[in-house]
């Protein structure tokens, strides 16, 4: 893929996750996103954050995601949402719970678009 294309394909799946954190936070009522420049900041964080903290932190719980059969992973997941909450200033999530339910519905939104919108799509 030649670069120009590369970028143009990451500030789609920018701008089209962007869109899915104001659904997933419009439909949970213990998640507010002040607006639609907030969530594009939210997605490029959560990809940030996917990119560096999350192999840090699935490689120090292997034990108990191996336990667990791998549902750990959903935790790692929300706790990568509650730091995002914590660093941008329009993002707030009403607790661990919620954070976990918002880590789902992204998750399960973005695969169904992955799917529907091709390999190009997938991060």
């Amino acid at each position: 893929m030649s670069k120009p294309k590369e970028i143009l394909n990451i500030l789609f799946q920018l701008v089209v996750a962007g869109l899915v954190i104001i659904f997933t936070a419009y439909i949970l009522p213990g998640i507010t996103v002040d607006d639609y420049l907030t969530g594009v900041i939210i997605a490029a964080l959560l990809a940030l954050l996917n990119i560096t903290i999350k192999p840090i932190l699935i490689f120090l719980t292997i034990p108990i995601t191996l336990i667990t059969l791998g549902l750990f992973l959903l935790v790692i997941n929300a706790l990568l949402v509650v730091i995002a909450a914590k660093i941008v200033s329009g993002f707030t999530v009403d607790g661990f719970w919620w954070a976990l339910l918002f880590s789902l519905i992204l998750s399960l939104v973005n695969s169904i678009l992955g799917i529907s919108l091709g390999e190009g799509f997938r991060s």
